[in-house]
């Protein structure tokens, strides 16, 4: 019981200090050219105590999920998982993966169970590339700060948005792709931009705004109000444009005359 209260007040305190990531919104800001806070220490699936600095030493794609989650967090591993395979580059050598568990209270035996589950294709020798992490409050608090990653608490579960991140070798963040699945070719540039350390924002954030997180139904829905107003927008623009120009026309015409 103490050990729970301190728990959960070691959290408070986190919230109050560094921001809310647990708030009401569900979504990321791009923190890009940001750096991570390398020193953060987090728990491997071994139950080692690793930092990031330690881990980090080349391109290397970070995702968040949460080991219960019953919606998006295992399509988003089993996209990694799929995409990992249709590239001509080499895990381990051209880059990693890490993962990192927003829940707090998930343990590194829970993450070798996961870790299991979206490896068997990779072999071996890719799983040693691909790490799972887990953290206290403070830790993860902090590095969903550093992201920009911000996710809402519904009852027992998460609503939160699905995206991996490029980091570069320093630890600087060089690029978002956002969805469950990722194209070979858009992981591919994602990795070489952040070998050379080069940020680019990712054309797929638009598609953060035309869809919207339900955490009901625990899916993205297309924002048909959203697109309706930028249609109704272009139309008018449209519209009002070709009447200035008639007008225009016409006050030549009487001028001429």
């Amino acid at each position: 019981m103490k050990k729970n209260l301190f728990t959960l007040g070691l959290l408070f305190l986190s919230l109050l200090s560094l921001g809310q990531p647990f708030g009401n919104e569900i979504g990321i800001d791009e923190h890009l050219n940001d750096t991570l806070p390398l020193d953060l220490a987090f728990s491997n699936e071994q139950n080692q105590l690793v930092t990031l600095r330690q881990l980090i030493d080349r391109p290397t794609i970070l995702a968040f999920v949460y080991f219960d989650c019953p919606g998006l967090c295992s399509p988003l591993q089993e996209g990694i998982a799929d995409v990992v395979g249709k590239t001509d580059l080499v895990l381990g050598k051209d880059y990693q993966i890490i993962t990192i568990s927003f829940n707090f209270k998930d343990t590194p035996e829970k993450a070798a169970q996961k870790k299991a589950n979206f490896i068997t294709k990779m072999g071996a020798e890719n799983a040693k590339s691909w790490y799972y992490l887990t953290g206290d409050s403070l830790a993860v608090v902090k590095i969903l700060n550093s992201v920009g990653y911000k996710i809402k608490i519904t009852g027992l579960d998460y609503a939160h948005p699905s995206a991996i991140i490029a980091i570069s070798p320093q630890g600087k963040i060089t690029r978002y792709l956002y969805g469950t699945s990722f194209f070979p070719f858009d992981l591919k540039m994602a990795v070489v931009e952040a070998q050379k350390g080069i940020s680019r924002p990712t054309v797929n954030r638009i598609l953060d705004f035309c869809y919207n997180y339900e955490p009901e139904g625990k899916r993205y829905t297309l924002e048909i109000t959203k697109l309706v107003g930028i249609f109704t927008l272009i139309v008018l623009g449209a519209f009002f444009g070709i009447l200035l120009i008639r007008n225009r026309r016409k006050s030549k015409n009487t001028t001429s005359n």
